[in-house]
């Protein structure tokens, strides 16, 4: 276990030499499968860091350290992968997802993963009062990846084929789900 205290920030333009690094390590190269120019990654990256469009970009830090990033967005604000997602799970517009990387190789295997993971969706309840889940397809080939989910809270909840990030990847994947907590009853007196 990783210890040092988990926090995050908007990721800025400043960080995206950092993230290309990520990026090209073999690590995250086989599943995010992107491409790593600068300018490439100024056009992906840009418009959420500018605040131009409505995904989050998360710099993630550990004691300080950067680490890894969290992409958080709603569903509502992309239908095309409500749609993509319809035939295998319906999915409310103000639904969050979230996706994830730990870019420091040294750090991964630790459960760094799914401490960030779950510290992302405790705050998600508060930045995104009107979301009742987080809702996260994964390819069924990224065991990593659905093991940190699992260790984070989250229940597979359906199974089935959509787009693979990386194309050397089959269609199938597993989606899991993680339901905003219901609050603890107000006890009453009598």
């Amino acid at each position: 276990m990783v210890e040092g205290e988990v926090t995050w920030r908007r990721l800025t333009e400043a960080d995206f030499p950092l993230l290309r690094d990520w990026l090209l390590s073999p690590h995250v190269a086989r599943w995010w499968h992107h491409e790593t120019t600068p300018e490439a990654v100024a056009r992906d990256f840009g418009p959420a860091a500018r605040g131009e469009e409505p995904s989050e970009d998360l710099l993630v830090s550990l004691s300080g350290a950067p680490v890894g990033l969290v992409q958080r967005s709603r569903y509502g604000d992309y239908p095309e992968y409500i749609e993509e997602l319809a035939p295998i799970l319906a999915v409310h517009p103000e639904t969050v997802s979230v996706d994830y990387l730990i870019g420091e190789v040294s750090l991964t295997g630790k459960g760094l993963g799914a401490r960030v993971i779950r510290a992302v969706v405790d705050e998600t309840w508060t930045s995104h009062p009107a979301a009742p889940a987080v809702v996260v397809p994964v390819s069924a080939a990224n065991r990593a990846s659905w093991r940190a989910l699992e260790k984070a809270g989250f229940t597979r909840v359906a199974e089935g084929e959509l787009e693979p990030d990386n194309p050397i990847d089959d269609r199938d994947h597993v989606i899991y789900r993680f339901d905003r907590p219901v609050a603890d009853p107000v006890p009453t007196s009598i």
